[in-house]
């Protein structure tokens, strides 16, 4: 009596190659996000020098964070630590020193408007990440 079965190992064999596509498209993450949020903070400079003012202590203070993983995505964050940077890029109102209101500066909006002007880069950026890694399956 002849047995009939299926030859599972080539399967299995594909099945391996995806696990270790899988893993090494995880290490690449990170270097992928360092590079983009690099350049995420080199456009956010851009704008920043764009408020006018020649102190350059806010331009100094705009810095890339680490990649982390925030709510299951992967992130990294482009930030400035100056204790003034909220003042200059929301806004804030002109007060004397005695506590009078003598008017309102408008926001300048350098963090928003550089995520907004960065968003089609970025993306252009992912699709050829991610074109790369399925090619060198």
């Amino acid at each position: 009596m002849a047995s009939t079965g299926f030859d599972t190992s080539e399967l299995a064999r594909l099945a391996r190659q995806m696990g270790q596509a899988g893993e090494d498209l995880r290490r690449q993450v990170k270097p992928f996000l360092r590079k983009e949020g690099t350049k995420l903070k080199s456009l956010t400079a851009r704008e920043a020098r764009k408020v006018g003012k020649k102190t350059g202590k806010y331009r100094k203070s705009i810095k890339r964070g680490k990649p982390y993983v925030y709510g299951g995505t992967n992130a990294i964050r482009v930030y400035s630590y100056a204790p003034h940077a909220h003042l200059i890029e929301e806004g804030h109102r002109m007060v004397t020193h005695d506590g009078r209101e003598v008017g309102f500066v408008r926001g300048h909006h350098v963090f928003e408007t550089a995520a907004r002007n960065f968003s089609p880069r970025f993306q252009a950026d992912l699709e050829d990440f991610l074109d790369e890694a399925v090619r060198d399956l």
